[in-house]
């Protein structure tokens, strides 16, 4: 492509041009602005309606997983918050500094827990949506930390047996 600008550019511009009275004079550099590395910038309405959005990045709503579902951590405190204006409760939070050395605050779901220092969970993504700051929840029945007991319904989201009858 460029071998072309190259030949263009051994003949020096401000060298007298020897031509017959029947031609006129042509600028060398002209015949190669085809080859030009840049693009026109003048485009139609028609090929801007055409083109491509450019795509937006899609940033991720739980960045300390690095792109897994869950992710093992060690709790290093258990404390209890409590959630922004209209609502009032006592929330369990408990901060988990992850495998991969990070450490973030993570929810725990549902009645009681068996959760204290040193103890080993699994994280998941998830925000708690009262709480600011916390942005991820414990997964319940998954190593240390214990199934909600008594629990009937939605079983599988709070690590409960089935009761027997």
């Amino acid at each position: 492509m460029f071998s072309a600008l190259r030949a263009c550019a051994r003949l020096p511009l401000w060298a007298p041009v020897w031509r017959s009275p029947s031609t006129t004079h042509v600028n060398p550099l002209s015949q190669f602005r085809s080859f030009h590395p840049t693009p026109s910038s003048w485009v139609t309405i028609n090929q801007a309606m055409r083109r491509k959005k450019p795509q937006k990045v899609i940033k991720s709503k739980s960045p300390l997983l690095n792109n897994s579902p869950q992710r093992k951590g060690v709790c290093t405190q258990i404390s209890i918050m409590k959630p922004k204006k209209p609502n009032s409760a006592k929330r369990k939070v408990a901060r988990v500094k992850l495998s991969t050395g990070k450490t973030l605050q993570a929810y725990i779901q549902g009645e009681g827990h068996n959760l204290q220092e040193h103890s080993v969970v699994l994280i998941r993504g998830g925000r708690a949506q009262d709480l600011p700051g916390v942005g991820y929840k414990i997964v319940r029945g998954a190593m240390d930390f214990g199934g909600v007991v008594g629990r009937a319904t939605a079983r599988s989201r709070y690590g409960a047996k089935k009761p027997k009858k």
